[in-house]
């Protein structure tokens, strides 16, 4: 059995991790070795569990996932670092005879592994100022700022989403080209993989999407908000600012009502599934899969079947 790599990406909410989770029984049940890699950037964060969606030790059904729980509250995380992790790993496992099943729907995180790009160099004083000017300004205004410097870039990158609009700017700021330019539109692979991506009806999706929002509220998530407070959340540049905590934190603080909290919460991840669709859509090289279909297990068996040669 070749272990050549195998990715499952789409939108948040679709479910990714229970077709991940199935493809590795397949293969184990196929006589082969496999494991998760993990490539959802909220995930690496300790503690950070229900507004992630992240699968419990027991939901994971004794099948290892790398890089979940690997950071503190208070790292930042970038996909340039993801990048130097995760592609190690990845040939560690393949060395192994472990077949790594990158799973997730982090764009940018998964690009940075699949396709062979490197990222430009940063600029420690650029980046602190471009960082004081977000937390003065706020991100719609770095992205209004983005979107004067390169439209493309800034229509990939949603205007809550600070982080990202200030790297896109230094990038550019460094090199002299558009942060797009670092993103071809025609990815060359890093090594050969099998992207299965699943979605589902638009309408359907955001559906979805509302009721996860109200369960996560419903199983705590305001209180395991709280929790991470003492730990630092409030300080983490990265886990701050996820959709759904930084929702909490603002219910916590009383700047909103648990209501205005799970409106927010519920707009900002519909949009940001929206976002993941747009990005998704120009990777020609992933195979769709209808969340709705009951024979997508199947039909993803099929696939795995035919790449790994099983």
């Amino acid at each position: 059995m070749q272990n050549k790599l195998i990715a499952v990406v789409g939108p948040t909410g679709a479910g990714k991790s229970d077709l991940g989770l199935a493809i590795v029984d397949q293969i184990v049940a196929g006589g082969g070795k496999a494991e998760i890699v993990n490539s959802d950037s909220m995930q690496f964060y300790r503690g950070m569990d229900i507004g992630t969606a992240k699968l419990s030790v027991a939901e994971r059904r004794g099948i290892y996932h790398h890089l979940i729980d690997w950071l503190e509250i208070t790292d930042e995380s970038t996909a340039a670092e993801y990048q130097t992790v995760a592609r190690p790993l990845i040939s560690e496992l393949q060395k192994q005879g472990i077949t790594p099943v990158l799973v997730g729907g982090s764009m940018l995180y998964i690009a940075a592994v699949l396709n062979n790009f490197e990222f430009p160099a940063r600029d420690a004083e650029l980046r602190l100022q471009l960082e004081a000017d977000l937390e003065e300004y706020g991100p719609h205004e770095m992205h209004r700022r983005l979107k004067a410097l390169d439209p493309i870039a800034a229509s990939r990158i949603i205007p809550e989403n600070g982080r990202r609009s200030v790297r896109a700017i230094e990038i550019i700021t460094i090199t002299g080209e558009p942060f797009a330019a670092a993103l071809p539109e025609q990815p060359e692979d890093w090594q050969p993989v099998l992207e299965i991506g699943v979605n589902g009806p638009r309408e359907d999706l955001v559906q979805r999407l509302e009721k996860r929002v109200h369960t996560m509220w419903n199983l705590g998530l305001v209180e395991e908000a709280r929790s991470l407070i003492p730990l630092g959340i409030r300080e983490g540049k990265t886990s701050s600012r996820a959709i759904g905590y930084s929702q909490a934190l603002a219910q916590i603080d009383g700047v909103m009502t648990q209501d205005e909290a799970i409106a927010d919460t519920v707009r900002l991840t519909q949009k940001y599934a929206r976002r993941q669709m747009s990005w998704f859509r120009r990777d020609n090289r992933i195979h769709w899969l209808d969340y709705q279909d009951q024979d997508m297990n199947s039909k993803a068996a099929n696939l795995v079947s035919a790449w790994l040669g099983l």
